[in-house]
């Protein structure tokens, strides 16, 4: 069984210790080959994060659009935003799409070395309260007292503080298990949890391998807004900008693309999920919005700053935080071009 005290024992530096062991393999070479900013334009190719796998994942995305990029790419694979966070703060990778919640705890810190560019507006229904077959927890209200699992620092824990809020609960009314992506998976499969916040094809997994129910999805209480992140001496490098501004115009193209031919994204998606074709659908099918890139807007920076609030009103971060700095919109003219 896993009880909420295991939570000290499966924070970033846990998961760090995974990926640099060999759980994630791609990511470590990332990370240990990062180690040092390379000198402005010493190198040809841009160094993007993947955050899990799903629709805004352009190592399948490109491809399946018919987009060749014309400079290298080189891809580091990461379970959540905060652990990209640190590949930034590192100098390990340039460019890493994340949640809005991710830079909210970087604030917190000492350090931070990227800004944020762009915004990946698109669907929040991937993104839910889970629980197992057979639980007779039938609403928010219910989780009261019960065992959560939530990846620390990422819109599961934003949601699902707002979820409790929205029934008069608080944090200190949930048992909060903070977990790792893969080891929330585990306890959850092997009923350790009573509730799962999480996002993303875990979801369909969950719903396809251990027949979980969706509780309440997200909508209403995320905006919408993922953030696209870069090094901030990647945007000073003249050569890296302009790949981050080619990158973009991929990235927007790509997008429209999976729009306009979801049903030849969903078998491509779930082989690489490893799900059937029919729950890939089913999330295309109740996904609140397409994903599309935006740019840089004082609306997008209210959102986030008002996410920040929540953390700080909530005790999770030492204090409140101003994000304006984290932004910069240097790249918009690209992202609005028509």
């Amino acid at each position: 069984m896993i009880f909420p005290q295991s939570s000290a024992v499966l924070t970033s530096g846990h998961t760090r210790r995974r990926i640099l062991a060999g759980g994630g393999a791609v990511a470590s070479a990332a990370l240990l080959a990062g180690c040092g900013w390379h000198k402005p334009g010493a190198a040809k190719g841009l160094r993007v994060a993947v955050i899990g796998k799903g629709a805004t994942d352009t190592r399948l995305l490109f491809p399946a659009a018919g987009i060749t990029p014309d400079f290298p790419i080189s891809y580091a694979e990461f379970e959540s935003g905060h652990l990209a966070v640190e590949a930034l703060n590192s100098g390990a990778i340039d460019l890493a799409g994340m949640s809005e919640i991710p830079p909210v705890f970087a604030l917190s810190s000492s350090v931070q070395s990227f800004s944020q560019i762009a915004i990946e507006h698109g669907d929040v229904n991937s993104q839910a309260v889970l629980v197992p077959k057979g639980s007779t927890i039938r609403t928010l209200a219910d989780l009261k007292g019960r065992r959560v699992g939530y990846v620390r620092a990422t819109t599961a824990q934003y949601f699902l503080i707002r979820m409790l809020q929205s029934v008069g609960l608080g944090w200190s009314d949930i048992y909060p298990v903070a977990m790792t992506v893969a080891d929330g998976a585990a306890a959850f499969s092997q009923g350790s949890l009573d509730a799962w916040a999480v996002y993303g094809y875990p979801i369909e997994r969950a719903i396809a391998n251990d027949g979980a129910r969706i509780l309440k999805t997200a909508l209403g209480f995320l905006s919408g807004n993922y953030l696209l992140t870069a090094h901030k001496q990647a945007i000073a490098d003249p050569v890296r900008a302009d790949l981050i501004r080619r990158f973009l115009r991929l990235q927007r193209q790509a997008f429209a693309w999976s729009t306009a031919h979801e049903a030849q994204w969903a078998p491509i998606v779930a082989k690489s999920i490893g799900v059937p074709v029919d729950y890939v659908r089913a999330q295309f099918a109740r996904k609140s919005d397409p994903y599309q890139l935006r740019p840089v807007t004082d609306a997008a920076i209210a959102s986030q700053q008002a996410v920040a609030d929540v953390f700080a009103d909530a005790g999770l971060i030492p204090h409140k935080v101003d994000v304006r700095p984290l932004w910069d919109n240097r790249f918009n003219p690209v992202i609005e071009e028509a």
